[in-house]
């Protein structure tokens, strides 16, 4: 029997184990309190948050811009033009 002293049959608690359960017991109620508290009202909510963190810290590569995508395909239709002259002409 833990944190308790048997004198005969009779069980005598410490003197302060009626202290230490109230303050465990409140800090308990104090813990449960936090842990109701949610910033997301569902979990899509919660997913976006979650991504838009990991695309920040760059775990799905570098974003490229819709101008950086244009100018490529502007460069592949440029070479496919030059080489239809090229060999058509």
């Amino acid at each position: 029997m833990r944190g308790m002293w048997m004198l005969g049959r009779q069980r005598i608690d410490p003197p302060f184990a009626p202290k230490a359960e109230a303050v465990a017991l409140e800090a308990n109620a104090a813990r449960a309190g936090m842990a109701l508290g949610c910033r997301y009202s569902s979990s899509d909510e919660y997913e976006a948050e979650v991504v838009q963190a990991r695309r920040a810290a760059g775990a799905y590569g570098p974003r490229r811009p819709r101008r950086q995508a244009l100018v490529a395909f502007a460069a592949v239709a440029v070479a496919v033009a030059v080489a239809i002259v090229l060999f058509v002409v």
